[in-house]
């Protein structure tokens, strides 16, 4: 694969996610501005910085305390690199991405270093203290929610962001649990999550899959606005934007990806014209979807699971036309 006219190798150590399709997808131009709203531990952000020549300019931002002190011990004495603590949904109030950006790069969800630590709280299969807050310093941890939400708040959370089958159930579970001890350890949740679960038939998916995945993912996404700050995030990436400029954004299961393509078709699209409408809505499109929808090949999902579930969409920005 090419990206930029080289030939680039992916950084060895943490595997960056669909790498070379990331790179290819911005297009980076040498002199641009990059926004990396997503840092992590910088695997794609050091392909993005490896194309910029003296007068590139690479942002960082994650919601991450970790993810920032990595961005600051390895970037941090690079003259092009500024770093902002925060998320990606406030870009437009970092006067360096409102300044105007060549590329806007996403990849969604938990990190592989996140879920690594039990003490952050994402893993089922790492006894921890029940977090799961990308920034420990805002907001609700998984077990304070938990320990208040009504069974059903929490059930249509299990339902809504991890389309959980038996929400319900899991969801009355915790409630009488919580009764008799509090939930503040990942181990007690997924322990009473799969005491509670209809157990597969050997061999099955369901079998496979631990029975805590679909809870976990849900409590997750809920704690940390995930859906809310991606739909928020894609409006400030596009009011970013330069006329030219990449939106590449790596969703990892179907609630995010189905946001990212939407939101692509909703600027690129016309809507469906309907006859009970004595006259068209004039569209103007601000983005031009760039292929479709791409997935990981199999050398990489042989030697990188993670990168199964991945889905990478690329859009550029469109000029707007002036009005007559």
């Amino acid at each position: 694969m090419m990206a930029g006219g080289v030939e680039r190798a992916a950084p060895s150590g943490h595997l960056p996610v669909m790498y070379r399709q990331s790179l290819d997808g911005l297009q980076v131009n040498g002199k641009g501005t990059y926004l990396d709203g997503t840092f992590g531990r910088g695997g794609h952000a050091r392909g993005v910085l490896d194309l910029l020549g003296p007068d590139g300019r690479l942002l960082l931002m994650d919601k991450d305390p970790d993810a920032i002190a990595v961005a600051e011990r390895d970037f941090g004495g690079d003259p092009r690199v500024s770093i902002f603590r925060g998320s990606f949904a406030a870009m437009v109030s970092w006067d360096a991405a409102n300044a105007g950006l060549d590329g806007v790069f996403l990849d969604l969800g938990v990190s592989s270093p996140q879920l690594d630590v039990a003490e952050r709280g994402f893993s089922f299969s790492k006894d921890g203290p029940l977090d799961m807050r990308m920034d420990p310093d805002s907001g609700q941890s998984a077990a304070q929610w938990l320990a208040s939400a009504d069974d059903q708040e929490i059930a249509d959370v299990l339902w809504t962001y991890g389309e959980e089958r038996q929400s319900r159930r899991i969801a009355r579970a915790i409630v009488a649990r919580r009764a008799e001890e509090p939930l503040v350890r990942t181990a007690q949740l997924a322990e009473l999550i799969a005491a509670v679960m209809p157990r597969g038939k050997p061999g099955s998916d369901k079998s496979r899959i631990h029975p805590a995945t679909r809870s976990f993912q849900a409590i997750r996404i809920f704690i940390n606005r995930e859906l809310a700050d991606l739909e928020a995030g894609l409006d400030a990436a596009l009011d970013c934007l330069k006329v030219g400029g990449r939106l590449v954004v790596i969703s990892f299961h179907s609630l995010e990806d189905r946001i990212v393509k939407q939101f692509i078709n909703r600027h690129a699209k016309a809507p469906p014209s309907s006859r009970r409408l004595p006259v068209e809505i004039a569209f103007t499109p601000r983005l031009a979807a760039i292929g479709g929808a791409q997935k990981a090949d199999y050398a990489e999902t042989s030697v990188n699971p993670r990168s199964r579930s991945a889905v990478l969409r690329v859009a550029e920005k469109l000029a707007v036309p002036e009005a007559a």
